[in-house]
């Protein structure tokens, strides 16, 4: 009885599937349902021959496999993998247009990058020899006009200064007032180029300036007080007769009183105002006689 259902059962569901495929195939043709009565008996005597050829009982899970959806299937598949393949290639060369394009973002970034260093490069030249020649006319004007850097030579300053010191001379000062006495001073010595003096002021312009035999210094016929020299004058040369200075002339003296060529000798003699450089400032060499040079 169980048997008999199971027939009745197989047989709905064939004439279910026959049914839809004919009607996918040829919907509503009166014409063809004995060819479909005709299909329908082959593979029910297909099916019963592979039962009993495998011995596999037949469930209604069989019966559901339509040939033409197992054809429909494979024709979906196909088309699925040409779909999948044709998607491949249309991303790769999605990807070389991109890589293309990239490089030449790259290329065109590249160029501009070079012209925006060329421009880089060019101002920053500019600036540089703009900086430069700033430097330059503020060094010349700090030479010729506010301060330059001089090297002792010699002992004629000892013990004040000594040689191989290293001086920074103001040459801006006496733009503005006059040298005053015990002035350290620098001049260019008149007869040899490129020789300059450092002595130090004694006698201003106007003054009377006379030295004994002991050493003793006069200004207008009255003793100078200064303890400057290094040691007491032996030789007061032309200054052993009263000298007097002229409305722009200075007497010098160095403070190595007895090895020094200054006024009190023809070679140096008074000095006028208008060959003095400047007056020694500050010795900032060596470093250890770091002074600010000045009266005491």
């Amino acid at each position: 009885m169980s048997e008999k259902k199971d027939e009745m059962a197989l047989d709905d569901v064939l004439d279910t599937i026959l049914q839809k495929n004919m009607d996918e195939l040829h919907p509503k043709d009166d014409e063809d349902e004995e060819e479909l009565a005709a299909h329908r008996e082959r593979m029910m005597v297909e099916r019963a021959k592979k039962e009993e050829a495998q011995s596999i009982p037949l469930d209604e899970t069989d019966l559901k496999v339509d040939p033409f959806e197992v054809d429909t299937m494979e024709v979906e598949d196909k088309i699925l993998e040409e779909t999948a393949v044709q998607i491949a290639q249309d991303e790769e060369v999605d990807q070389d247009a991109a890589k293309e394009e990239e490089e030449d973002v790259r290329v065109i970034e590249v160029a501009v990058g070079d012209k925006e260093d060329e421009k880089f490069t060019s101002k920053d030249l500019m600036s540089m020899l703009m900086y430069v020649g700033v430097i330059l006319v503020l060094t010349f004007c700090i030479v010729h006009f506010v301060g330059q850097r001089t090297r002792v030579s010699g002992s004629s300053m000892e013990s004040t200064l000594s040689d191989g010191d290293n001086l920074i001379v103001d040459k801006l000062s006496y733009r503005f007032h006059d040298p005053e006495r015990f002035d350290i001073i620098i001049f260019p010595y008149q007869y040899a180029e490129d020789t300059y003096y450092i002595k130090r002021i004694i006698g201003l312009p106007g003054e009377s300036v006379r030295i004994d035999y002991d050493g003793n210094i006069y200004i207008n016929d009255e003793l100078l007080e200064e303890d400057y020299g290094r040691e007491t004058i032996l030789d007061p040369g032309r200054a052993a007769e009263t000298v007097t200075l002229g409305e722009n002339e200075y007497f010098v003296l160095g403070d190595n009183r007895n090895n020094s060529s200054d006024s009190r000798f023809e070679g140096v003699a008074n000095v006028d105002r208008k060959i003095i450089i400047g007056k020694a400032f500050v010795r900032i060499f060596p470093f250890n006689k770091f002074t600010l040079l000045g009266d005491k």
